[in-house]
């Protein structure tokens, strides 16, 4: 889970405020992170021991992004079933695929090829939100993809780390089910309920959640730097164009689903980042609990650069004119 502006504030804050915001975010957010990738780097030992508050502070994240849901978020998934079955999928599909066939090619040693596969396992991300903001994507289907495959997340990222993993090392998927559900599932339903019973608290606090979660994601990135720090300048290069090349290919493959299902450009538009962009937290929780602290260090660069790539491509699909008919090429 990554720093972003609530559907709900997105959809309904005056557009110049929006932008705003919504850039500020995509542009503090790697800087944080990286600052904080340098603190577990330089001071490892300082950092190390925080290792096992790992889950917890995913689970902040997760109950923040429950914070963040409301009804009109599901609705949505009722109103228009075949574009979030489209985008869950290909999700799903382009992903995991995606990150096998790389571990593949760059014949990555076993760690590291399982770390780039479980976040190609991850859900969603919800920085991908404002990203479909900023590129004037449709909004509205990329918080219900986001928040639907986060949802089935217990069940599917287990099952595809093992398909696709197990031949690398030992998959403990059911461990794995019960840590999504701890960590994922309850928090977010917890925060759902919350936010049902205690609407006025919960609104006066919403401004402030994308910069909780940015400070928490970038907690775990220091931790997980600070894990792998004496591997990180031999396997640093490697990890980074695999992590280029995988969230290159969710981002063009992710359009490229939506045009093939004959979707409107706002909607192509959403798609490229709901399948390109992950919850790189999830992933490097998972790593360092049921691998190694270099089994999430693929996590933790993800979380950087997604943020970077998914600006620039917001930034240059929002100069580029949203044609309305679905069958259209879009220049």
């Amino acid at each position: 889970m990554n720093p972003a502006q609530t559907s709900e504030s997105i959809q309904t804050a005056a557009p110049a405020a929006a932008d705003r915001d919504a850039r500020i975010a995509v542009t503090v957010f790697p800087i944080l992170v990286i600052i904080a990738g340098l603190v577990g780097f330089l001071v490892p030992d300082a950092i190390k021991p925080a290792a096992p508050w790992v889950p917890y502070l995913l689970g902040v994240i997760m109950f923040c992004m429950g914070l963040t849901l409301t009804p009109l978020d599901f609705s949505s998934v009722v109103r228009r079933p075949w574009a979030v079955a489209l985008g869950l999928l290909a999700h799903y599909v382009i992903m995991p695929a995606a990150g096998w066939a790389i571990a593949m090619a760059l014949h990555l040693p076993p760690e590291l090829a399982v770390g780039v596969i479980l976040v190609g396992c991850a859900p969603s991300g919800t920085a991908s939100n404002v990203m479909a903001y900023l590129a004037k994507g449709d909004v509205a289907l990329s918080v219900a993809v986001a928040t639907v495959s986060t949802l089935v997340a217990p069940l599917v990222t287990p099952a595809l780390t093992l398909l696709l993993a197990g031949s690398f090392l030992n998959v403990d998927a059911g461990g794995m089910v019960l840590d999504i559900v701890k960590t994922v599932l309850i928090p977010v339903v917890l925060g759902l309920a919350v936010r049902l019973f205690l609407k006025k608290a919960v609104a006066a606090v919403l401004p402030a959640l994308p910069w909780i979660s940015a400070v928490v994601i970038a907690a775990i990135v220091a931790i997980v730097v600070a894990g792998s720090a004496t591997k990180l300048a031999a396997a640093g290069g490697i990890v980074f164009l695999a992590v280029v090349l995988h969230n290159g290919f969710g981002l063009g493959l992710g359009y490229l689903a939506g045009k093939l299902g004959r979707l409107d450009h706002k909607a192509r538009r959403a798609l490229a980042f709901e399948v390109g962009m992950q919850n790189s937290g999830l992933a490097a929780t998972l790593a360092a609990a049921h691998f190694s602290p270099l089994a999430a260090l693929p996590s933790a660069v993800f979380s950087v650069w997604h943020n970077v790539s998914g600006a620039i491509v917001a930034a240059w699909l929002a100069r580029r004119p949203v044609r309305a008919e679905a069958g259209a090429g879009e220049g």
